[in-house]
């Protein structure tokens, strides 16, 4: 299988990136149930700060809302790792997928009589976040599984690219309806996740999760360790879990709570600006997808994601400098293909590292290094922004993310990760 992917390579440059669904009944599933949630996610994305924005013009309630979504994101994963790796992970995510869609069809109905309250606003969010906290590290587990070694690089990428094209068609999408009513976005999520959970049905008959521990002793503390231990063993992922766990605070800050602000209220422009502008970010997500997928082998991978790291702060901060939608649309996109370089190059190596039957607590290990400050974060860069301005808050923080990642670079571990 391997040579004929090699040899169809070199005669037509993309044929690796098509084989996953050629090859592969259950990454077509899990494909098709993973793009349909993501474009009512997308356009939830542009509803969402528009609501509270609309509601309050502050900043602050915006960085408090998704602080409030992250925090039990956070504190669930150490459980959630655990259950992924003893039971059933298509039925997790399809359970998670359930709950979901019953909290949309929640914030829909209540947009829809008028009756929605930042409070209300704020317990559904928390139930949300938990609901992502157990959906995530089963969704990691399931794809290290699916996208075996002969498509992974493809199978990541196409993840990612169908991802993306969406995107570019959901934050628009969520633009035109905040226009008219944010309870036709919460609808249209709702039912995105409805259809995630029939695409989950059918890749749990395509492939039945049998998970070896789901017969052992209860032993949390030791299965907690285990996970550790894998993690221990390899440098470039705890290096890089505990570095993001501060990068995504200058990252994630901007982009979730202070981007919307910056067009929405530094620039005054409309919501379908924004939303086109999120787009941007997808169009150069997509150029990186395709470039990474068209390959099944990458060299000098610590440099190139640090790389694309840095590439995203760059952007973020030459955001602050200017005002035309063009540039900002340019920038966006910058910021999304250095982003996605990144994010492909981490997850093929967790793949490829980490054994199946620990990548579930492997998985929330990694999603909970990498988040558990994003709560308080959020709430910094909403505070501080309110005090010395959004523009000053975009340029520190993104100079201190960029300053980051270059600095990781001199450790052994990241740059010659190969």
């Amino acid at each position: 299988m391997q040579p004929q992917l090699a040899t169809k390579k070199k005669s037509l440059p993309f044929s690796y990136l098509a084989a996953p669904f050629v090859e592969s009944a259950p990454f077509r599933y899990l494909w098709l149930a993973q793009l349909i949630s993501v474009l009512g996610s997308s356009v939830t994305t542009v509803i969402l700060p528009m609501v509270v924005y609309s509601a309050t013009g502050s900043t602050t309630t915006m960085g408090l809302t998704m602080a409030l979504y992250m925090l039990p994101n956070v504190l669930m994963l150490p459980v959630s790792g655990w259950i992924v790796d003893r039971y059933d992970r298509v039925r997790l995510m399809a359970a998670s997928d359930l709950i979901r869609f019953m909290i949309m069809v929640a914030l829909a109905a209540l947009v829809f009589t008028d009756r929605l309250t930042i409070p209300l606003l704020y317990a559904l969010v928390v139930v949300y976040g938990l609901m992502d906290g157990m959906f995530q590290p089963a969704y990691a587990a399931v794809r290290a599984v699916v996208f075996t070694p002969p498509i992974r690089n493809s199978a990541n990428a196409l993840s990612q690219l169908g991802n993306q094209v969406i995107r570019l068609l959901g934050p628009s999408l969520g633009g035109l309806l905040a226009l008219g009513s944010t309870g036709i976005g919460f609808s249209l999520d709702a039912l995105t996740y409805l259809a995630s959970f029939f695409f989950l049905v059918l890749l749990r008959k395509a492939l039945p999760m049998k998970n070896s521990r789901s017969g052992q002793p209860v032993r949390i503390k030791e299965d907690f360790l285990e996970g550790i231990a894998v993690l221990r063993s390899h440098p470039w992922l705890w290096i890089t879990i505990l570095a993001f766990s501060f990068v995504n605070i200058c990252y994630s800050g901007l982009i979730i709570v202070l981007l919307p602000w910056l067009f929405k209220i530094h620039l005054g422009l409309d919501p379908f600006v924004y939303g086109l502008g999120v787009s941007c970010s997808g169009i150069g997500a997509i150029a990186a997808a395709l470039l990474f997928g068209a390959r099944a082998k990458w060299r000098r991978r610590g440099p190139l994601a640090y790389g694309g790291a840095a590439l995203s702060g760059i952007a973020l901060l030459l955001m602050s400098m200017v005002s035309s939608p063009v540039l900002l649309g340019f920038l966006m996109a910058m910021e999304g293909f250095g982003l996605m370089m990144f994010g492909l190059i981490w997850e093929t190596s967790l793949q490829e590292l980490v054994p199946e039957e620990a990548f579930g607590r492997v998985a929330s290990l990694d999603m909970m290094g990498s988040f558990v400050l994003l709560p308080a974060g959020y709430l910094i860069v909403g505070w501080l922004a309110d005090h010395i301005g959004g523009i000053s808050t975009i340029t520190i923080f993104s100079t201190m993310g960029i300053l980051s990642v270059l600095l990781l670079l001199l450790v052994p571990g990241i740059r010659r990760f190969d």
